[in-house]
């Protein structure tokens, strides 16, 4: 070994070591709650401050911040049972513990710093309040429980869950495509709108962060602002158990993500010996699997726990999973990536364009979108993913046949390679999970032509990419309150887009079924708006829910014409459903769906796929509950002014029911309002309702 590597091994593990080791002097940090239970956290160091993230977090969630990390611990299945199980067997399968203890190494302290902090707080909270950890001995945690969390995280950003999903159900069939990206699926994601002075009125710059996730549980928002000495100021979102802010802004830039669909994944199909099971074959030679036995312990009736044996294979290729169709192995670019920590860090610390593009350079976001904006105008879309280098004579959106050692996959396409847009002169750029090659206007647009064929981008367009591109037409520039209406839209396209053409609906005569008179002239009169006041889109939301049923019932082909037959059944079904459980037909939006949580039962307005959506599920006595939608919004103006935030949640900033702040945004969030909120100290001191360090 060189001296030079030694030297650099040794100070690693120094570094290492002083980080564990190192304690936060809490007195340091200063928790500052607004009115809202929003924390804005300070300390001298980053460390310092993601210690007080931590310790605010838990404080308004420790329940799904543990059950973050559960997994990481193979404990969650004791807590949850089979289900809970599930996910400490998936961390096995996909080796999370191997790819944190190696990964560890190659991560700057820069970034580890922040980690240790986080840890430091989130373990000193755990040990201040030991009644609120949900299962013996899961605490502390280490840095490669941390680590090994955060992998988990990031393969199920990277849809390695759904790859698990489908073969366990025996969904995907030997040598057949993957189905690509259904436009049901497409209404899951975010919507990002950024306009610089070329477009608005005022000459400001606007970001919309506007994204969809779901409005509970392990991938819903939390706000907070987190500031250090060491020139961290960053205002926005993160999810249970992420150390950092992860869309937002600082005093300079600002950006969001919404979900994009280029192919991550690759699905291989093994050959295996004849005479042996426990080889596949690869380069013409039988290679037997490696294997192992696991024991995971799973909470079942009345409390008792029972341990589970599974055996966890591999191959050359990645995790193998044995179903009725045969061997397969998987590859995901999170088997040995857990750099996605850094690199928001280093994006929130940016303070301008040219320092947040070296930030992008690291390529450890497994996927999303990016859309940004600054204080110096400008404006940028990139289409961000961490993408394998492949060969393009193989068309890798097939099952491959997993039989050679060249189709191992172990290279990335570096940031230079990605789609991305800086500043089109047309002055806006938009994302709505669509094609990245519709950002802009159809002048400036990327040219798909122009990159990797091997990326298989699989959105197209949707309702919303359609209808934004429909009020856009509209505005040579705009307002801010031309900004926040099309931010706010609830009105569907001129033709609603669907894998069937549902708009033969509309033109359905009426007279050739009488006795449904009533739902059907409702429907055609419908202005295709989904304000909680709406008639017609309570039945629209009905309808929808029974041809998809129908369509899928019957396994009608893309792109095939509906039959009136098809649309009588799904309108019958609409009908005794109405009359079910209200009594009539003619019921309003707000009547079906509600925006629920604790003892607030309020009506809510939108639909599937619409700029400002709604996603349902059954609820009580048919009416439907909000799950997913518009879960975090922030409105951003750049200016020479400075910088103008609004934020809003769908309920409030804390989890916790004896909270004030568990249900104190759900008013102005279904009224369309939101809160002002701010960067500067001096004003968020004079505001304050509480200040307190933490431990005390």
């Amino acid at each position: 070994m060189s001296m030079y590597r030694y030297n650099k091994i040794l100070l690693f593990f120094i570094c290492i070591t002083y980080q564990s080791i190192g304690q936060v002097n809490t007195s340091n940090i200063t928790i500052v709650r607004d009115k809202w239970g929003v924390p804005h956290i300070y300390g001298n160091t980053d460390k310092e401050a993601a210690y007080g993230l931590a310790w605010a977090h838990a404080e308004d969630d420790f329940h799904t911040i543990q059950k973050t990390f559960l997994p990481a611990k193979k404990m969650l299945g004791r807590l949850n049972g089979i289900q809970g199980a599930f996910l400490d067997y998936v961390v096995e399968l996909l080796r999370c513990r191997n790819v944190a203890e190696r990964e560890l190494q190659n991560l700057p302290p820069e970034g580890l710093n922040v980690i240790y902090g986080y840890l430091e707080g989130l373990n000193a909270y755990a040990k201040k309040y030991p009644e609120k950890v949900l299962v013996k001995n899961s605490f502390p945690l280490t840095i490669h429980d941390y680590l090994t969390g955060l992998n988990l995280m990031l393969h199920l950003f990277s849809d390695t869950g759904d790859v698990i999903e489908q073969l366990f159900s025996n969904n995907i069939d030997p040598i057949k495509t993957l189905d690509g990206v259904d436009n049901i699926r497409s209404t899951i994601g975010s919507n990002a709108f950024a306009f610089n002075s070329n477009k608005t009125v005022d000459g400001k710059t606007y970001l919309n962060v506007n994204t969809h996730q779901p409005l509970e549980g392990p991938f819903s928002w939390y706000e907070a602002h987190i500031n250090s000495n060491e020139g961290w100021n960053m205002l926005g979102g993160l999810f249970p158990g992420l150390p950092i802010p992860v869309i937002g802004t600082n005093n300079n830039l600002a950006w969001t993500h919404t979900y994009n669909y280029p192919d991550i994944n690759d699905v291989y199909q093994l050959i295996i010996n004849p005479d042996n099971e426990n080889e596949y074959k690869i380069d013409g030679s039988w290679k037997e699997f490696e294997s192992k036995e696991i024991k995971i312990l799973v909470k079942v009736l009345f409390g008792i726990k029972v341990n589970i044996k599974r055996k966890i294979i591999w191959s050359d290729f990645g995790p193998v999973i044995k179903n009725k169709k045969g061997y397969f192995s998987f590859y995901s670019p999170s088997l040995n990536n857990i750099s996605a920590v850094e690199q928001w860090f280093k994006m929130s610390k940016a303070s301008n364009f040219e320092e947040f593009e070296n930030a992008l350079g690291l390529v450890g976001i497994p996927r999303f979108n990016i859309v940004y904006a600054d204080k110096e105008d400008n404006i940028f879309y990139m289409s961000n993913a961490r993408l394998s280098v492949r060969d393009s004579s193989i068309d890798w959106e097939k099952l491959i046949i997993g039989d050679t050692s060249s189709l191992i996959l172990n290279e990335y396409h570096p940031y230079e390679d990605l789609p991305k847009l800086l500043n089109p002169p047309s002055g806006y750029i938009f994302n709505t999970n669509n094609s990245p090659f519709n950002s802009t206007s159809k002048k400036y647009n990327l040219k798909e032509e122009n990159f990797v064929s091997t990326f298989n981008f699989r959105e197209k367009e949707n309702n919303r990419s359609l209808r934004f591109m429909e009020l856009i037409e509209d505005y040579d520039k705009i307002s801010y309150e031309d900004f926040k209406t099309i931010k706010y839209d609830q009105k569907y396209p001129e033709k609603i887009l669907y894998r069937n053409d549902l708009n033969s609906l509309f033109s359905l005569q009426a007279e050739k079924f009488p006795e449904h008179k009533e739902l059907i002239s409702i429907l055609h009169n419908w202005d295709k708006k989904a304000g909680y006041n709406n008639l017609g889109a309570a039945q629209w939301r009905v309808y929808y829910k029974f041809i998809r049923e129908v369509i899928f019932e019957t396994k009608l082909k893309r792109n095939v014409a509906i039959p009136d037959s098809y649309h009588l059944q799904a309108i019958e079904k609409t009908e005794k459903y109405l009359k079910k459980h209200f009594g009539k037909i003619d019921i309003i939006l707000g009547d079906l769906q509600r925006h629920i949580k604790g003892n607030i039962n309020l009506p809510v307005s939108g639909l599937d796929d619409m700029i400002a959506p709604s996603d349902v599920v059954a609820y009580k006595n048919g009416r439907l509950k909000a799950v997913s939608g518009e879960s975090y919004i922030m409105l951003i103006q750049f200016s020479n002014d400075g910088i103008e935030i609004e934020t809003i949640l769908p309920y409030g900033n804390s989890n916790n029911p004896d909270s004030p702040h568990y249900t104190d945004q759900m008013i102005k969030y279904i009224n369309k309002e939101t809160k002002l909120m701010t960067l500067d100290k001096e004003k968020i001191f004079s505001d304050a309702v509480r200040i307190y360090s933490p431990n005390q």
